[in-house]
């Protein structure tokens, strides 16, 4: 009985992490169409939900790609090829336009409290502009005599 019980809540909490049926159906038409494997040979591709579900998964938690294969929801090296293939695509970029669309109608964005952030500084050990620069290949530095050059 109690290994039931595990197996249910396990079950449960990764359900928990799945995206949505209705997200998915505004997800889904963003995806381009999967890419055959060339020789044909190998598995069938993880389903785009899947990876879809691993992808955000690791966005949401911050884990790492790796840590995806303890999850079972998909491989890491699949969700991150697919995020990889997507992102080149633009989807994820599209799926924020259309969200912050989407969040513009339902409460509207208050642009006035809105800013960028950013910093234009030297790094904290980063030297001084113009400063002394290590020798390199066709630079003239101050290089050892050479053995063979006689005095």
């Amino acid at each position: 009985m109690e290994g039931q019980e595990q197996n249910v809540e396990k079950e449960r909490v990764r359900r928990d992490w799945r995206i949505p049926d209705e997200m998915w159906e505004r997800i889904a038409p963003l995806l381009p169409p999967g890419k055959p494997h060339p020789l044909g040979c190998h598995r069938p591709r993880v389903s785009d939900r899947a990876a879809m579900d691993a992808i955000f998964f690791r966005m949401r938690t911050g884990c790492q790609w790796n840590a995806l294969n303890t999850t079972g929801i998909c491989s890491s090296s699949s969700a991150h090829r697919r995020f990889q293939e997507w992102s080149e695509a633009g989807v994820f970029l599209k799926l924020w336009q259309i969200g912050l669309a989407e969040y513009e109608k339902a409460k509207g964005i208050d642009w006035a409290w809105l800013s960028m952030d950013g910093a234009m500084t030297k790094a904290p050990l980063g030297g001084e502009k113009g400063g002394t620069e290590p020798d390199g290949p066709g630079q003239a530095g101050h290089e050892a005599e050479s053995a063979a050059v006689s005095t």
